[in-house]
């Protein structure tokens, strides 16, 4: 009957019920858990505490026997961070489910280093600490994130001097945990929120330095890469210098305290009025030095010969003038000679070419009513009227026929 499947005509009986839990729960056996002790309190020689998860929001009870408190740490406590061996154990008679504690201890401190080593490689491999996406903090920011623990001495560092240093700089403060779980969550919530706000020139992450343990949560993962995200320059000022945490590497400027942290943030007013004046000096200075060595250079280009007296400008350029003028009119006048030449030389061999002078030596032209010459005597019969064209005027006549004869060539 107990091995029979449970059903509402034949229910299992709650032990039976208990038995089968607490008999699949010690089939599981043992496990090694890391996280960090939420409470530790002793009765009657054992220990009942709690184990909560580094980076979730889970817990689970534990249990460990005075036989198994003998042989762990002495001086573990609440926030210690510890690994322990634990196996799950169901008790049927209270139904109550609970880890007993067979070995625990202190995370070491060369495991965490080796840990933050290896995220170190990882994200330097990314190019999360390259130099080249280090953004510029502005000269004079107007309003300054400050994400800091409430009422701490590093909020009250910061506040003090660089309000000492610009008085009227303006300051937007989101209040933190800077230690223990809650550090990460609410860190990464206050960098998102003031780098969401357009009146927020620059961020400062700023913590009164501590043990190594405390500021393990500036070297979360989630942290660094939301510090990363960030797009207003983000300053780092957690103030450890030893195994500083990873932030600091990720950030656009690591300062080593608060206090450095607000001086190289906030410029010294009284130091850049002394800057402003310096300036104003060496540039009347300079204006000074430029004016007078312009006016003497002036003076002397007046003292020269070229500028004492203008009027040999105009007289050597009145001789150049004239000098052009006539070497202008000379070469028009040999061009004209050699033109008129040149024309009566082409029309001399024109006239000599010319019909009217074979006319002037009493020769004429015998040219037929079409105006066509006439060139030989058959080209005129008897009775032809032509055309006789004269060296002045031209005679109307007839042909009386051909005679038969043609006169000599006179040449």
């Amino acid at each position: 009957m107990p091995d029979s499947p449970a059903t509402a005509e034949n229910p299992w009986p709650v032990g039976l019920l208990g038995v089968k839990i607490r008999d699949y729960i010690d089939r599981l056996g043992s496990v090694w858990v890391e996280g960090e002790l939420a409470q530790w309190g002793t009765s009657a020689g054992n220990v009942y505490g709690k184990l909560k998860d580094l980076n979730q929001d889970a817990t689970v009870s534990f249990t460990i026997w005075s036989s198994v408190k003998a042989r762990i740490p002495a001086d573990l406590k609440h926030g210690d961070r510890v690994v322990a061996l634990l196996k799950p154990n169901y008790w049927v008679k209270g139904g109550t489910l609970t880890m007993q504690v067979l070995q625990m201890k202190h995370v070491g401190l060369g495991d965490l280093l080796e840990r933050l080593e290896r995220l170190r490689t990882q994200l330097a491999s990314e190019g999360l600490f390259d130099l080249s996406r280090k953004k510029r903090l502005p000269f004079l920011p107007h309003c300054i994130g400050l994400v800091t623990g409430k009422d701490s001495d590093a909020e009250k560092d910061v506040l003090r001097n660089a309000q000492l240093r610009w008085p009227a700089v303006d300051f937007r403060i989101v209040h933190a945990a800077v230690q223990g779980d809650r550090t990460v969550p609410e860190v990464i919530s206050a960098i998102q929120r003031l780098d969401a706000d357009p009146a927020v020139d620059v961020i400062i992450v700023a913590r009164g330095g501590g043990d190594f343990q405390n500021l393990l949560g500036f070297s979360d993962e989630r942290l660094v890469r939301a510090a990363a995200a960030c797009t207003t320059p983000l300053v780092s000022a957690i103030g450890h210098e030893a195994d500083r945490p990873l932030l600091d590497d990720v950030a656009d400027l690591r300062a080593s305290t608060p206090t450095d942290a607000a001086k190289r943030v906030v410029p010294d007013v009284t130091e850049e009025l002394h800057r402003v004046h310096q300036a104003r000096a060496r540039l009347g200075t300079r204006l000074a030095t430029y004016l007078h060595t312009e006016t003497a250079r002036i003076g002397q280009l007046r003292s020269r010969p070229a500028l004492a007296s203008a009027s040999w400008i105009v007289d050597t350029r009145a001789e150049e003038l004239t000098r052009y003028v006539a070497r202008g009119t000379e070469l028009v006048e040999r061009i004209l000679e050699r033109s008129t030449r040149e024309i009566g030389d082409l029309r001399s061999h024109l006239r000599a070419l010319s019909p009217q002078r074979t006319l002037d030596r009493g020769y004429a032209i015998a040219q037929g009513l079409d105006g066509h010459v006439i060139r030989s005597a058959p080209d005129a019969p008897a009775g032809t009227p032509f055309t006789l064209t004269l060296a002045a005027g031209r005679i109307a006549a007839h042909s009386d026929g051909s005679t038969g004869e043609a006169f000599a060539d006179p040449r």
